[in-house]
């Protein structure tokens, strides 16, 4: 048998650091060695993680341990912080979560690949650090990259709807079950800071990419998956645009292109997005629907540690979805 991937979580109090935990029990080829929070040190993982009850007798620590890979799941700005203040050996891999390296910044000369397998596959097997996408920027550049790939983007119109996991644990006034419940609101209306990632990797396929991305997110009343739909122009048949798609994500075994209308369920639980396509005269519409602390965040991480280490990478993401 290999030997197993020796992992360490950097912040595993969170939603983000939970589902990381999850995920790596599980995965067959993983050590997870430690689990770390310096609020929670010494604390069984199961006192904030109650499902984990008899499933693992690690402790949260505030020691750093040696790791061939390192998961940052640490709110923004504090991965920048936490890699500042600790020496983390130069043949251990990081995994970020947070925002604080998607847009090229580097540590210690060590750049970070963006970590959307389907726009950068092969520069993830290379790298040593990997900037994970955010969750709406991970279902808007899926539901847009083919036709970027094939230089026919213009300006898109994109509303999305996430649950309430995506602000995070941390309580905030609209976070509370009394004012999200039977509630929707916008937020961030065309300022969301996942714009400038978004636009970084359409670049990438149409390198003279300079329309807007008019984007407008929504809070929901329920507490996982994002559901986005954008809006664009386009000339080509609904035939041409679908089969655009299915040829880009062929080898891409998480995307999936469907031909009948999607709905959140069928990718709640999963590392799974689902793509649907509709066309009314030269108007077409791209529903995306994802998971935001799996496809959105942990599992695509978990699916980018895959990568860096020559696994399958579906191993340890083959989830059942929620349906009812």
């Amino acid at each position: 048998m290999a030997q197993k991937i020796k992992v360490g979580i950097i912040g595993g109090a969170g939603y983000t650091g939970g589902e990381t935990l999850r995920l790596l029990l599980n995965h067959s080829g993983v050590e997870l060695l430690f689990v770390h929070s310096r609020s929670n040190a010494g604390k069984p993982l199961h006192v904030l993680h109650n499902d984990l009850l008899g499933e693992t007798t690690l402790h949260f620590t505030d020691a750093v341990q040696e790791a061939d890979v390192l998961f940052l799941c640490l709110g923004h700005g504090e991965s920048k912080k936490f890699l500042q203040e600790n020496t983390i050996p130069q043949n251990t891999k990081l995994i970020d979560l947070s925002q604080d390296f998607r847009l090229g910044e580097t540590y210690e000369d060590v750049a970070f690949v963006y970590g959307l397998p389907e726009l950068n596959r092969e520069e993830i097997k290379k790298a040593r650090a990997i900037a994970n996408p955010g969750c709406f920027a991970t279902a808007i550049q899926l539901g847009l990259l083919p036709l970027a790939k094939a230089g026919t983007l213009g300006e898109v119109f994109t509303t999305g709807i996430t649950g309430s996991t995506g602000a995070g644990q941390k309580l905030q006034d609209t976070t509370h079950f009394s004012w999200r419940a039977n509630n929707i609101s916008a937020y961030k209306t065309l300022s969301h800071q996942h714009l400038s990632e978004i636009k970084q990797s359409l670049r990438q396929l149409q390198h003279q990419f300079d329309k807007a991305i008019n984007f407008i997110p929504w809070r929901g009343d329920f507490t996982r998956g994002i559901f986005v739909s954008s809006c664009l122009s386009s000339a080509l048949s609904l035939e041409e645009i679908v089969n655009l798609y299915k040829d880009y994500y062929q080898d891409h075994p998480f995307t999936q292109v469907s031909d009948t209308a999607i709905h959140l369920k069928q990718v709640i639980n999963t590392n799974k997005c689902f793509l649907h396509i509709e066309k009314e005269g030269d108007n077409v519409v791209i529903h995306t629907a994802i998971d935001n602390l799996l496809k959105g965040a942990v599992g695509q991480a978990v699916q980018n540690m895959n990568l860096l280490f020559g696994l399958d990478e579906k191993t340890g993401l083959q989830l059942k979805s929620i349906t009812f």
